[in-house]
């Protein structure tokens, strides 16, 4: 493995957070690191939400760095790929009846749909508790068996059985599987002929508080779009806080808490409420395009073998908070991504002067994470290369900005072989690989690399939020909080784009296609490509 880390074995006698000088160290520009963060997540950008002016200054500050720098256009003559959306805004006076029951929009319960529809109504839409919503037969559980819910109301559990038990004979126990999010149980319950699905939020299976559930399920939402309007999808996407379930339930009289661990045993039978529900979505629906960016620094030995350095552009624009409105800057998630994304292509772009790399690098950023990585499954569904030539694909999500550490974090464990080339990259800069400090999280899920992994691509999460700033998840994350500070240390950030930079030339160098380690639809995805 000759030319396989920039890092070199100076970086071993070394005590982090001071660097090597590597030639990545030595080219980075921390000044102009700090301008892009700073540019991005300025007011003036409006939170960076996509149709928003915030899009159009975004986009137009990343094509001319990618112009400046030389590279290639990554959608044939363009910059940019537009992403068809629909943006729906929900009449947020809503008002949701269970039982004669009456809760509050955002307070105590969110609801939104992605069905191209003016209206989507529950009228007297009976009830049913399934648990956790899953239908996973590899686990031997089903939570919908012999149950019909067509045009019903669930309401399921957030999170998966095995955060509950802590039994890792129980799915993987403490560690969040795909079945444990929340694109998974509404996509179940679509799937079971449920009109509407109510998420019951707690913070820990949950892995944020209400705060962000409200700010990201309230207010103009943005889907893609199918052949039939999405009129597929479950029409009533909800979450209700966990005192407003165990208020229905006592209104049917059941104890939601009891009920919810018997939901974590196997073989549990859904249990109808009787009681109805009863609500309306009054939608403003407009079509637009939204962009994904993408800029290509072409290989020398074989160009059409490309290797994807990502971060997602967007964030949530701007909120009513208070009765005012607040601007939601997106700092850390994810200007602070992007930000090394650029700095990552300067430096390649120059290197290629000297030292081109065999295979090309697509340098992205991708709109509509923060909706449901939208984006990055428009791109997935439309890729300027086949999926079959990337070679991999490595996401930032958030950096640390504050001083550098002896570790790098691992998302997932046993996934694929790049963890593999994570830890080989690490071990030249003489830092350890962490897993996952918050593996019932889901983070693995949660990220556009998850996207293009449904189409068999390996990636990579590379993030920090809150990992070294415990106040981020509970004050910042998905609120005004998340501004740009002068005072970051950015030791972080030069260490951890360091290693990624290393990553990205052993993969770029090599004739290696990293494979999938556990058995998956990924994985037979893969398979099918011929990348065995």
């Amino acid at each position: 493995m000759k030319n396989i880390l920039l890092a070199t074995s100076l970086m071993a006698t070394i005590s982090l957070p001071v660097f090597a000088e590597t030639a990545f160290v030595q080219s980075l520009d921390l000044a102009q690191y700090r301008t892009d963060v700073k540019t991005l997540a300025s007011d003036a950008f409006g939170g960076r939400a996509p149709l928003s002016e915030g899009e159009t200054l975004t986009l137009d500050y990343l094509v001319k760095a990618f112009k400046d720098m030389g590279l290639k256009p990554g959608f044939g003559d363009s910059y940019l790929q537009a992403v068809p959306l629909a943006q729906i805004s929900a009449d947020q006076n809503m008002q949701l009846d269970i039982g004669g029951l009456k809760f509050a929009n955002g307070s105590e319960f969110t609801a939104r749909t992605q069905r191209v529809a003016e209206t989507v109504s529950l009228n007297k839409s009976d009830v049913v508790f399934v648990g956790y919503g899953i239908n996973a037969p590899e686990y031997g559980w089903n939570d919908y068996q012999g149950l019909d819910v067509k045009g019903k109301t669930v309401i399921v559990l957030v999170n998966d059985p095995g955060f509950v038990t802590q039994d890792p004979a129980v799915f993987k126990g403490n560690a969040m599987t795909y079945y444990g999010r929340w694109t998974y149980k509404y996509e179940e319950a679509a799937r079971q002929g449920a009109e509407a699905v109510f998420i019951v939020h707690e913070t820990a299976p949950a892995a944020y508080g209400w705060g962000v559930v409200q700010n990201s399920n309230t207010g103009t939402k943005f889907t893609l779009v199918d052949a039939n309007n999405n009129q597929g999808q479950v029409g009533v996407m909800g979450w209700v806080q966990h005192e407003t379930a165990q208020k229905i339930f006592a209104k049917a009289g059941l104890d939601f808490d009891s009920l919810k661990q018997q939901a974590a045993k196997p073989n549990f039978k859904a249990i109808p409420l009787k009681l109805s529900a009863q609500l309306t979505l009054n939608n403003k629906i407009e079509r637009a395009e939204s962009h994904n960016v993408a800029a290509l620094l072409p290989g020398k030995m074989r160009p059409d073998e490309v290797v994807m350095m990502h971060a997602h552009w967007d964030h949530l624009g701007t909120v009513i908070e208070g009765g005012k409105s607040e601007i939601l800057n997106g700092a850390v998630d994810n200007a602070s991504g992007v930000a090394g994304v650029l700095a990552l292509a300067r430096y390649f772009k120059q290197q290629a002067k000297t030292a081109p790399l065999d295979r090309s690098v697509l340098f992205s950023a991708f709109t509509a994470e923060e909706t449901g990585l939208i984006g990055a499954q428009h791109f997935a569904q439309h890729p300027s290369v086949p999926t079959k030539n990337i070679v991999a694909f490595l996401n930032i999500d958030g950096m640390n900005v504050n001083k550098g550490v002896d570790y790098i974090l691992r998302y997932g464990e046993g996934v694929s072989e790049l963890e593999q080339y994570l830890d080989n990259a690490a071990k030249a800069q003489d830092r350890s690989v962490k897993g996952d400090p918050r593996p019932q999280n889901g983070l693995m899920f949660r990220s556009d690399h998850f996207a293009l992994a449904q189409q068999g691509v390996p990636g990579l999460l590379f993030m920090s939020l809150g990992d070294t700033d415990p106040d981020y998840i509970a004050h910042k994350y998905h609120k005004p909080a998340d501004d740009y500070d002068p005072s970051w240390n950015l030791g972080g950030v030069s260490q951890d784009l360091d290693l990624i930079a290393s990553m990205i030339t052993t993969l770029a160098n090599s004739s290696d296609w990293p494979h999938w380690l556990e058995s998956s639809d990924f994985k037979a995805k893969r398979e099918q490509d011929g990348r065995k």
